[in-house]
């Protein structure tokens, strides 16, 4: 770059960077100083299923993505790559296990050192997650009581138990997003979201429990100081190293030493993308509907709530308290739901050819059929769900729980298509205010529900969510909250911000409110109430085998 390029590229108006990694997709985007995203661009990434509940990655083919993703994000933004201020990451909350020299581990069957990632939603370790469980540790009372084995530590239980070659190869056992910051700037250390959430860490402490992990059964994790799983922390959106590293920066295509954030969960990069829409985030329940769904509440003081995972501290906004729970499977239970419908099959080939997918589809149908958005209840009486196909994550916290539905007769048309979706989304709805009323009963009171993710755009969810809830929900100006989240961790890295807090109020934007209907209030308390009962005996009933 001439002197005179160089100078330009200083004085122009600089932007950052949200990188976010999902369970289907690597995403980019450019931000400029006021929030709004001047470009972003996607990457596809594999999925691989294997015997049983196992479900992996690839960190290589991961950071490939994002690589792929940031360059052509720059590229559409048409700024300079060194008008980049900071880049910030957000990813599922999956291990990712390497050797020496960040060399990738095979974490399954299939011996492919490329599959070096148990996914969040693998649910291999759901034995040795009851075992740690049973050790009742006080520990555990900072996640609601119990690990879930979307957690790590059953996976490392997991991984020392079936694949001890593999445990002791292992040079470093990551959180996805640590993996990511580590990979862009060479340092290790941690975020305290990450580790808080998902690890056990004690981010109000600043510590390990070295008691918990030996009676875990993985003391000697403690007994190397924690080296393989983090010494240092670092709140999110704290600057890591030097920045890019000469390599990554070459990947990336940006300048060496770019600020790289320390990064969070995708879930909680929604949060922060959100929760600070309409002012105070702490009465603000942040809704992150996605593949999976999760809850987030902040407070400033510590709430503890049987089934709701946390208290964590420092966990999304630092200095606050965070309460996180959610459905194990939100927009994946809706594709699951809709996938056993005859009519399913023809109606996607459709929506595929109008550009679009088959729940926006059939949404959009559905707002065609009814006077008003709220009047699409009535479609479906007579007809429930329970969509937990993939256990309940909250208020629970029971892997083992499945989905339920009453009511199915043999019609295999599409508006029979139609009610069956529409009660879909309605039971997404009830399992969120189930866990809005037990953080309620707990003192942890919630005025609003800010929502992000891929699966709860359409204004049809968006009404019926606000229905079934009874609470009134918001939609931000930022068409990708949750990229933003993630840029605004990258803002604070590299100064554009001071504070995480600042980046929130001063990016983050009400586009939209749902009001709860007045009208169908009394249906939907009965159709709740239903729901409860209809979970309850499924419950029962899988206790009886």
């Amino acid at each position: 770059m001439s002197g005179e390029a160089a100078h330009s590229a200083q004085t122009a108006e600089r932007v950052f960077i949200g990188i976010d990694v999902g369970t289907a997709s690597a995403r980019a985007g450019v931000f400029d100083g006021e929030g709004t995203m001047r470009a972003s661009a996607r990457r596809a990434i594999t999925l691989y299923r294997g015997t049983g509940q196992a479900v992996e990655q690839s960190g290589d083919e991961i950071w490939q993505a994002i690589a792929g993703a940031v360059r052509e994000a720059v590229s559409e933004a048409g700024v300079d790559p060194a008008q980049v201020g900071g880049i910030g990451f957000d990813a599922t909350c999956s291990l990712v296990v390497v050797g020496e020299d960040g060399a990738p581990l095979a974490v399954g069957d299939s011996e492919d050192p490329q599959r070096n990632i148990i996914v969040w939603m693998d649910h291999r370790a759901t034995r040795e997650a009851e075992q740690i469980n049973a050790t009742q540790h006080p520990v555990l009372r900072y996640v609601g009581g119990r690990l879930s084995p979307e957690m790590e530590p059953p996976k490392l239980l997991w991984l020392k138990t079936h694949r001890r070659h593999i445990w002791d190869r292992a040079w470093q056992f990551f959180d996805l997003a640590d993996y990511l910051t580590w990979r862009a700037s060479g340092d290790l250390a941690r975020s305290t979201c990450t580790v808080t959430c998902k690890w056990t860490y004690l981010a109000h402490e600043s510590r390990w429990d070295p008691d918990f992990f030996h009676q875990a059964g993985l003391g000697d994790l403690a007994e190397e100081g924690f080296r393989r799983i983090g010494q240092r922390m670092h709140e999110p959106g704290t600057a890591c190293g030097n920045g890019l590293t000469e390599r990554a920066a070459r990947e990336l295509g940006l300048p060496v030493g770019t600020p790289v954030a320390a990064g969070m969960i995708d879930a909680h990069a929604g949060g922060i993308g959100t929760a600070g829409a309409q002012g105070d985030a702490q009465d603000t329940l942040a809704y992150v509907f996605g593949t999976s769904s999760c809850t987030m509440t902040s407070s400033p003081e510590p709430v503890f709530i049987p089934g709701v995972w946390g208290p964590y501290y420092s966990a999304m906004v630092p200095g606050l308290w965070l309460n996180e729970g959610g459905q194990s499977a939100a927009g994946a239970a809706i594709d699951r739901l809709l996938g056993m419908h005859p009519a399913a099959a023809a109606l996607a080939q459709q929506a595929q050819a109008q550009g679009c997918t088959l729940p926006v589809l059939l949404a959009d149908r559905v707002l065609a059929r009814v006077a008003q958005p709220s009047d699409a209840v009535a479609l479906i009486a007579g007809l429930h769900v329970v969509p937990e196909f993939l256990g309940n994550r909250a208020p629970f916290a029971d892997p083992r729980a499945r989905a339920a539905i009453a009511g199915l007769d043999m019609s295999e048309d599409d508006a029979s298509l139609l009610a069956l979706y529409v009660a879909g989304i309605c039971s997404i709805g009830y399992g969120l205010r189930q866990i809005i009323d037990v953080q309620t009963e707990a003192g942890a009171t919630v005025r609003q529900i800010a929502i992000s993710g891929g699966a709860g755009q359409h204004p049809l969810v968006r009404q019926l969510l606000a229905d079934a809830t009874g609470i009134p929900l918001l939609a931000t100006r930022a068409s990708e909250p949750v990229l933003l989240g993630a840029g605004i961790l990258g803002a604070c890295a590299g100064g554009l911000v001071s504070s995480v807090s600042e980046g929130m109020a001063r990016f983050t934007r009400a586009a939209a409110v749902w009001t709860p209907s007045a009208a169908q209030q009394t249906r939907h308390q009965r159709r709740y109430q239903a729901f409860l009962h209809l979970q309850a005996s499924a419950r029962d009933l899988q206790a009886w085998d």
